[in-house]
This record gives structure tokens, C-alpha cells and sequence, in this order.
């Protein structure tokens, strides 16, 4: 119960990545809330408006004193550049970069002694795919952001980021190409991700901060040339 007693609060918890962490903690004897915009057991909200942020920041500060561990895993949705409209792109920000850095701030004066952020960014913070602009932008900003909030927070708050590549949520297991193309010879799972949450908002990691994990199996480490090894680029 290497969690007991303490207070996490995850964005984007109801399902996939987030709902692995929310119940990972709690078997670890953590208190956990969950903010997502999907109807629930949990504070129902969108990220992307300010004062439901502060509803629900002062909801978790007023039942708990302080906060331990904040994970910012809410999923900006995906839209490229032909569809995007300006609104959506600023909507898809808005959950991906400002509910992390607001949430941070409103939790600013309640973090305890030793306490963690994490946050989900994304193997694409690093590489592409066309139509795909909205949410890699997002991606790429949480990234950034976890280094600059270590460098405010630094001696109070760890701040660390996870890039998941390919992750079933589903826990599928894939053969053939889909698994070969990863160095570790399998697509992820959620608990790849949630067994990395933990250990970074535990004492284990404490001399880690300001730093982003990619979990992808090596997939980004692929050099990939046309014809080479199998490879086509069809187009």
C-alpha cells in the first residue's frame, strides 16, 4: 500500500490510460479523484473551462488539505489541419495545455512535501502523421510544459512527463507487423503506462524531475528507409 493515505487526482480517469491509473492507485490505498467529461461516479466536468477547473480544484482541497499526486492524462481529441477549425484547435489546446497548467497553479499553495505532476504527452511530440495537428500540437505543448513547471516548482514539486506510442486500451494482443514493428515485440498496454505513473510519483523517482519518458516498445527508435528491410512508402 505504497499509496495509502495519499491524494491523487487524475484528469481523463473513465476510461483507457486514465481509468488504468485511477485504479492502480486505489489498489495502492490511495484517495483518488477523477475529473472527466464523461458521465460518472466522479467529478463531471469539461477541462476546458475555467471555472469548472476551480469548482473542482477547490472540491479536492476542501475534502483533502493537499494534494500529492496531480496526473494530466485528459485526451485533447484529434483533428488535422483539413478539418481543424480554429475553434476546435484552440478547444483541443485548451484541454491538452491549459487544464494542466491551470490545475498546477490552483494547486500551487496545496501540494504536500514530496508531491508529483505527471504528465501524458505522447510519442508524437516528436513525430507525425498528416491530419493530425490538433492533438500532436497539444502533445507537444504538455511536453514543454512539464520541463518549465519543473524549473517553477523545483525543491517542492517533481514534474515529469510520459510519452505513450501505440497503447491498446482495450489490451488486444497484436501479431504479425503490428508487433514486429516494435523493438519489443508487442504493442502496449495501459499498465505500461500506470506502472510508469507510479513509480515517477513515488520516493523511487526522487531525483528525477523535468524529464520525459517515451513508452513506445523503440517504435520512434525505428530508422525506416524506403525499401529497406521490407519498408514501402505506398502514397
Amino acid at each position: 500500500m505504497e499509496f495509502k493515505n495519499k491524494v491523487v487526482v487524475v484528469t481523463g480517469g473513465a476510461r483507457g490510460i486514465g481509468k488504468c491509473i485511477v485504479e492502480c492507485f486505489r489498489r495502492e490505498g490511495a484517495t483518488v479523484h477523477v475529473i472527466d467529461i464523461e458521465q460518472g461516479p466522479w467529478f463531471v466536468g469539461d477541462l476546458a473551462d475555467k471555472e469548472t477547473l476551480e469548482r473542482f480544484a477547490s472540491d479536492v482541497i476542501a475534502k483533502n488539505g493537499c494534494v500529492d499526486v496531480l496526473v494530466n492524462n485528459a485526451m485533447p481529441f484529434f483533428k488535422g489541419i483539413d478539418e481543424c477549425s480554429y475553434e476546435e484547435f484552440v478547444y483541443a489546446q485548451a484541454v491538452g495545455v491549459v487544464a494542466p497548467f491551470y490545475l498546477a497553479k490552483l494547486f500551487k499553495g496545496s501540494f504536500a512535501d514530496g508531491a508529483s505532476i505527471i504528465n501524458i504527452s505522447s510519442s508524437r511530440d516528436r513525430m507525425s502523421q498528416p491530419q493530425s495537428e490538433s492533438y500532436t500540437a497539444a502533445k507537444g505543448g504538455i511536453a514543454t510544459l512539464t520541463h518549465a513547471l519543473a524549473a517553477s516548482f523545483s525543491g517542492r514539486v517533481r514534474v515529469n512527463s510520459i510519452s505513450p506510442g501505440w497503447i491498446d486500451t482495450s489490451f488486444t494482443k497484436y501479431d504479425g507487423p503490428d508487433a514486429a514493428q516494435h523493438f519489443a515485440g508487442r504493442v502496449g498496454n495501459p499498465m505500461d503506462i500506470a506502472n510508469m505513473v507510479l513509480f515517477l510519483a513515488s520516493d523511487k523517482a526522487g531525483f528525477i524531475t523535468g524529464e520525459n519518458i517515451c513508452i513506445d516498445g523503440g517504435m520512434t527508435r525505428q530508422m525506416i528507409y524506403h525499401n529497406d528491410y521490407g519498408w514501402r512508402l505506398e502514397k
